[in-house]
């Protein structure tokens, strides 16, 4: 199975890949840990991702999609993989669906975690991470809504999503969410 978690920040989109990994034994593939993994081992790539990360910018579609394929590459996911934050403009779910065409599998469903604005913030702060500052937040509130919400209108007439209610509690959206892909 292959699958794809989008939503806002605060939607829950870690905590379900956690979930769905658990429950499908799949590998979840992070973008936030892929980026703060390759910021951290300075690698090249992460590097260049490193001041989009900082000021709460998305990173280029071109070095995130050198990520995903190298990530994509790796044994584990043969099987398939939960994809969690990624893609974040249209013209990444695009190159996702060549890459997949070219490694000769295919999307099973993007999952939407919708949330309200005001959730969103108020469960980004909850976190208390070192990037979830207001300002980063409402940055990331503003670009999720002019890049992200784009992707709905790619995966819609695909016929590849399903739209949760991300305002229940963990385990009313993961019964959701399992209910949907049965």
């Amino acid at each position: 199975m292959r699958l794809i978690l989008l939503g806002g920040p605060g939607s829950g989109k870690g905590t379900q890949a956690q979930r769905l990994r658990d429950r499908y034994q799949l590998p979840t593939i992070a973008v936030g840990d892929i980026l703060r993994d390759a910021i951290a081992a300075h690698t090249f790539l992460g590097m260049k991702a490193k001041p989009y990360v900082e000021k709460g910018d998305l990173v280029p579609d071109e070095f995130m999609i050198q990520f995903m394929r190298m990530r994509l590459l790796q044994p584990d996911t043969n099987n398939g993989w939960i994809l969690e934050g990624y893609p974040r403009t249209a013209f990444q779910a695009e190159e996702l669906n060549f890459l997949l065409e070219d490694f000769r599998q295919q999307l099973d469903w993007a999952i939407y975690l919708k949330l309200d604005e005001a959730v969103m913030v108020e469960r980004s702060l909850a976190r208390s991470r070192l990037d979830d500052t207001q300002d980063i937040i409402e940055r990331r509130l503003k670009r999720f809504q002019q890049r992200t919400l784009p992707i709905l209108e790619y995966y819609e007439p695909r016929q590849k999503l399903l739209t949760i209610n991300a305002a229940l509690t963990p385990e009313q959206v993961e019964a959701e969410i399992l209910e949907k892909l049965s």
